[in-house]
């Protein structure tokens, strides 16, 4: 019998949640924020905007003619299915999976939005002073939590209760 740390379903569900506040925020974005119009400032570095990214992160690509669209979209489910085989064999290793869970429920958010509005919704927006780093979203935030995990993971010692 498996132990419950070492089911894969249980970080299906860390994806599935980064998934549904992803799309929750974006939603709300799109329902009242104006694109590239409205801006709420939160605090003295920190705004809410609603903008369109047809490229990869930090808008890399952005001014290409459409091809990276299809690209992207294919890149991240190329990318899932390898996170689910990885999940289903790692599931022990904590760390690991919850940082892949991360990753796999924000490409999946990144996805939805390209398929079904053709770019990507950002809307948190950091600056300082007049030089604001590219806005971003939930599924962004995941990704990069889980991408500096999976770094962290890399440089520590296993410990005895994770499984390789």
């Amino acid at each position: 019998m498996r132990e419950k740390h070492n089911d894969a379903r249980a970080w299906i569900w860390l994806s599935a949640l980064v998934l549904l506040v992803d799309q929750i925020t974006k939603l709300a974005v799109v329902n009242n924020l104006r694109a590239y119009v409205d801006v709420i400032p939160v605090t003295g570095f920190f705004n809410l905007v609603h903008v369109h990214n047809t490229g990869a992160a930090f808008s890399l690509f952005a001014d290409q003619p459409g091809w990276q669209r299809g690209f992207f979209v294919a890149v991240a489910l190329i990318a899932s299915g390898v996170i689910l085989y990885l999940l289903r064999k790692t599931a022990g290793r904590r760390m690991f999976s919850a940082a892949l869970a991360l990753i796999l429920g924000g490409a999946i958010g990144n996805v939805y939005d390209r398929i079904a509005y053709g770019h990507v919704i950002d809307f948190l927006d950091v600056f300082v002073g007049g030089w604001h780093w590219p806005a971003f979203n939930v599924a962004d935030s995941a990704i990069t939590l889980g991408a500096a995990m999976l770094i962290l993971d890399g440089l520590r010692k296993p410990h005895i209760d994770e499984q390789a």
